[in-house]
């Protein structure tokens, strides 16, 4: 029986990938530091924190959180904006991940992290979604389900690094989606389990959704 999907290797070119990124390297921890720092610069070090997840952190937070709620904010739209090298694809095959783009609005999970002990978990929280700067963190009015408006820490795309994807075709997609995974996995699963969790937290993205169901690799069944 014939392979649902050819092996790497054996894949005919797809136009436009792998993408031409140059070199790239990872930020120091002085660096890293640095940019914490100063997008702390205002927070008093007592009052709880709001992050804004709209991708893995939805899932995956990797941090004790005090609350949890659907939110919204305006002004940015969610998509598969960010070549990734290291987390889920390598600097031979890059994978994709999320990022907010500019325009629209998203939903997504609003998280309270409490003042006390909160700096170890954005440290840690800082390399997993800083180490290469490609992210802008920024403070966004953030509109919680029940009513509230909080400013919740969100990390917007940069448009001016090469990481960079812009609107990319189906045809790249598919082809990242088939064989791209890094030291978190692949991208077609980090996607599938952004999927699922917007739907689950009754929020569904229609739009990453299509996406998901035109470029799932040919032959998996939906598996």
């Amino acid at each position: 029986m014939s392979a649902p999907f050819p092996e790497p290797d054996d894949r005919p070119p797809c136009p436009g990938y792998p993408p031409a990124l140059g070199e790239s390297r990872l930020l120091t921890d002085e660096e890293l530091h640095a940019s914490l720092e100063c997008t702390l610069r205002d927070w008093d070090r007592k009052s709880d924190l709001w992050l804004f997840g709209y991708g893995s952190l939805i899932w995956n937070p990797g941090m004790p959180t005090v609350e949890g709620t659907r939110s919204k904010v305006h002004g940015y739209h969610r998509g598969l904006y960010l070549w990734s090298r290291v987390n889920r694809g390598t600097p031979e095959q890059p994978g994709l991940v999320l990022a907010l783009d500019r325009g629209g609005s998203c939903t997504g999970i609003a998280f309270r992290l409490a003042a006390e002990g909160a700096m170890p978990h954005l440290e840690t929280l800082w390399r997993r979604e800083m180490a290469m700067g490609s992210y802008r963190p920024a403070w966004l009015p953030c509109n919680l389900a029940d009513g509230r408006r909080v400013d919740a820490l969100a990390f917007v795309m940069r448009r001016d690094v090469p990481s960079y994807t812009g609107k990319l075709a189906d045809e790249i997609v598919q082809t990242v989606f088939g064989c791209a995974c890094g030291r978190y996995g692949t991208t077609l699963d980090y996607v599938s389990r952004t999927v699922t969790a917007l739907r689950e937290s009754g929020m569904p993205d229609r739009a990453l959704e299509a996406l998901l169901a035109r470029c799932r690799e040919a032959g998996s069944d939906g598996g």
